[in-house]
C-alpha cells in the first residue's frame, strides 16, 4: 500500500470509528453526517468521499464481508469441498468476531433501527449473489443456478441464526451438518406403554 492509500484507509477508519461510537452513544437517529464529520475532524465532503450514506457508515466493512466468503470458495485447498471451506471460515473468522467487545452493542443497534436492518438485508442479498456466482463457477454450473443461490443465502444467514445461541460454535456445526447431510426429522417421542 502506498502512503496515500494508507492515509486514505486511515481516514476512512477514523470516520467509521467516530460514527459507530456516536451511534452507540446517542442512537442512530440522533446523529447526523455533520456530527460524524466533526467527531472525525473531517469535512462532510470527505465523509461522502468515503461512504455513500449514513447507513454505509455502520456497515463500513461491507466490501470485505462480501469478498471474504467468495475468496474462501475460490481459494480453498485442493480436495476441500465448498461447504468444508465455508464451515472453516465461519469457525475461524466469524466466531472470533462475535467475541469483539462491541459486537453485542453493534447487533442491538442494527436490530433496533429499521433503516439499518433494511440496509443490512439489501447488503446480504447482494453478498449472496456474489457468493452464489463463486459457488456456481467452482461447481461448473450457470451463475444463476438456483441451488447455488439457495446455498449462498442460507450460508449467509448463519450469523443471524447462530449469534443468539448460547454455544455459537455448536450452532455453526449444526447448520453445516444440516447443509452437508440434509434435514432429518427428529425421532418421534416414544409414547408410554400402559
Amino acid at each position: 500500500m502506498s502512503r496515500r492509500e494508507r492515509k486514505k484507509a486511515a481516514t476512512r477508519q477514523a470516520i467509521s470509528d467516530a460514527a459507530l461510537r456516536l451511534f452507540l452513544e446517542r442512537g442512530y437517529e440522533q446523529v447526523g453526517i455533520r456530527d460524524v464529520a466533526e467527531a472525525a475532524d473531517v469535512s462532510t465532503t470527505t465523509v461522502f468521499k468515503h461512504f455513500t450514506g449514513k447507513e454505509a457508515l455502520v456497515f463500513d466493512q461491507d466490501q470485505q464481508r462480501e469478498a471474504e466468503p467468495v475468496a474462501v470458495v475460490r481459494n480453498r485447498a485442493a480436495g476441500q469441498s465448498v461447504l468444508d471451506a465455508l464451515r472453516q471460515y465461519f469457525l475461524d473468522i466469524w466466531l472470533p468476531f462475535t467475541e469483539h467487545p462491541q459486537a453485542a452493542a453493534f447487533n442491538r443497534l442494527v436490530d433496533s433501527t429499521p433503516e439499518l436492518r433494511a440496509y443490512g438485508e439489501r447488503m446480504w442479498a447482494h453478498h449472496a449473489e456474489s457468493l452464489a456466482a463463486a459457488i456456481a463457477e467452482e461447481s461448473g454450473v450457470d451463475h444463476d443456478d438456483l441451488e447455488c443461490l439457495a446455498l449462498a443465502r442460507f450460508v449467509l444467514t448463519i450469523p443471524a441464526l447462530a449469534r443468539a445461541r448460547q454455544d455459537r460454535r455448536e450452532a455453526v456445526e449444526t447448520i453445516f451438518a444440516l447443509l452437508t447431510h440434509g434435514w432429518r426429522p427428529p425421532p418421534e417421542p416414544q409414547s408410554a406403554q400402559p
